[in-house]
């Protein structure tokens, strides 16, 4: 799966930014999707999945309650809306895709995906 991610920008504390990933080359629906964020110095960090098949969603303790994934397998895309967004969600922020086979506690790491996007800088900055 080949995947874009776009979106990314400046944006005030409190605010909110929405991200979306394109995807190509095979239908998303039978994929784990994901999103991760690296901030500089730091490793990378999971924020929120998507399971294949509509088996539900997944997010990062430090993102529930303000972040939502979402994914349209007719357009092939997949999207973060990031909702009261702090200067500490300041990241690259990366779109993943793992095959269904990968068992579930994976899913929270890196490991459990095996396509990604080039990345979009959010900066939380007033």
């Amino acid at each position: 799966v080949q995947l874009q991610a776009s979106g990314g920008g400046l944006v005030q504390p409190g605010g909110s930014l929405r991200l979306s990933c394109v995807a190509s080359g095979r239908t998303i629906s039978t994929h784990n999707m994901g999103w991760f964020r690296q901030a500089p110095g730091k490793e990378r960090e999971f924020v929120g999945g998507i399971r294949w098949g509509g088996r539900g969603t997944y997010y990062g303790d430090s993102v529930k309650g303000r972040f939502a994934v979402s994914r349209d397998s007719a357009k092939s895309t997949f999207d973060l809306q990031m909702n009261s967004l702090k200067p500490e969600d300041t990241a690259v922020y990366y779109c993943a895709a793992g095959n269904n086979r990968k068992i579930l506690s994976e899913l929270w790491t890196p490991r459990g995906y095996d396509d990604w996007g080039q990345g979009t800088l959010v900066t939380v900055s007033s």
